[in-house]
């Protein structure tokens, strides 16, 4: 988008009602009908590397039809984000749900389509197999990007029966692959039982630190959100949001649900907390509808996705 087209947002709800009209994220235009977009909002629907609870696969249509309710002006950031940057939905990425290895090339060769018309990813899963591919793509634009991992788990474990590629093993190939930047990598919000104390010997080898849900109650999100800020510095940032960090009470439609978690308002205010950072792209994944009920875990992914877009569309004003 050029610096003097103004960008096309959201339906107007004070004429269309929000529940009138096709989902889209936060009733914006698709991709086809804008043609380009600075933020690419796009749903992977797939779960085949679950290892408990399935029905992540229709957590992008959950989170969109959460997202009508979604306001144009942001005033915790003070900022309308779909004025100063062109957001769009740009579809579902459809992957092989028979075959993981195919999926995730899949799903790495779209991203890396989205990626070369100049966008950032605001991605919707989906399980958390697909924060791989998406890593792929994004390192090949920017090098090995620090990460932010919300979640209540680690998802550095090897192999499931066998498999590599799965819900609970992304961030161990990613560093393998050397597509993480080592020296800025970090868990958020990780809590409950692991399989043993060397889980967490491994994880710190991979160089992540890890910010507990306990520590986020003990120290308060302004204190941990500065931490975060300087351990990313001014790093391209990729964030990924396993809904799980959040405690069963705001987020009961997942797949692997852990007690103890953070409250929704404690995600939001860390991530406002990260608005100076450089966030190249960023993933909400494992929203389970089937567990969820009065979309309690929908309105938290959708919301969660509004600030993390709204940090990408105040840095791309900025750049311009």
């Amino acid at each position: 988008m050029s610096s003097n087209e103004q960008p096309r947002g959201p339906v107007d709800s004070s004429r269309i009602p929000r529940y009138a009209g096709p989902a889209t994220f936060a009733r914006l235009p698709r991709l086809d009908e804008v043609g380009t977009a600075d933020v690419a909002v796009v749903g992977v629907p797939f779960d085949a590397g679950v290892s408990y609870r399935p029905g992540a696969r229709f957590g992008g249509n959950a989170i969109r039809e959460a997202s009508r309710l979604l306001r144009p002006y942001n005033p915790a950031q003070d900022a309308s984000p779909f004025a100063l940057a062109q957001v769009a939905d740009a579809g579902d990425i459809a992957a092989n749900p028979f075959n993981i290895d195919e999926a995730v090339e899949t799903i790495e060769a779209a991203a890396d389509d989205l990626l070369a018309t100049g966008a950032r990813m605001m991605t919707l899963g989906g399980d958390h197999t697909i924060a791989l591919p998406l890593l792929r793509s994004v390192a090949k634009k920017h090098g090995p990007v620090a990460l932010l991992h919300f979640d209540a788990h680690l998802d550095t474990w090897d192999t499931y029966f066998g498999a590599e590629y799965t819900h609970g093993t992304p961030f161990r190939r990613a560093v393998e692959e050397g597509i993480l930047d080592t020296s800025a990598l970090s868990h958020v919000g990780t809590r409950g039982p692991l399989y043993g104390k060397q889980d967490l010997t491994d994880d710190e080898k991979m160089g992540f630190g890890i910010v507990t849900s306990a520590d986020i109650y003990r120290r308060g999100a302004d204190e941990v959100a500065d931490q975060l800020r300087q351990r990313i510095g001014d790093r391209p940032l990729y964030i990924s949001i396993d809904i799980d960090c959040l405690d069963p009470a705001h987020a009961p439609g997942t797949g692997t649900p852990e007690a103890g978690g953070m409250t929704s308002r404690e995600l939001l205010e860390i991530l406002r907390g990260l608005a100076s950072c450089n966030l190249v792209s960023a993933d909400v994944v494992e929203v389970a509808p089937a567990y969820d009920h009065a979309e309690i875990t929908a309105v938290a992914a959708s919301h969660t996705a509004y600030e993390l877009t709204t940090i990408m569309s105040r840095q791309i004003a900025a750049s311009r």
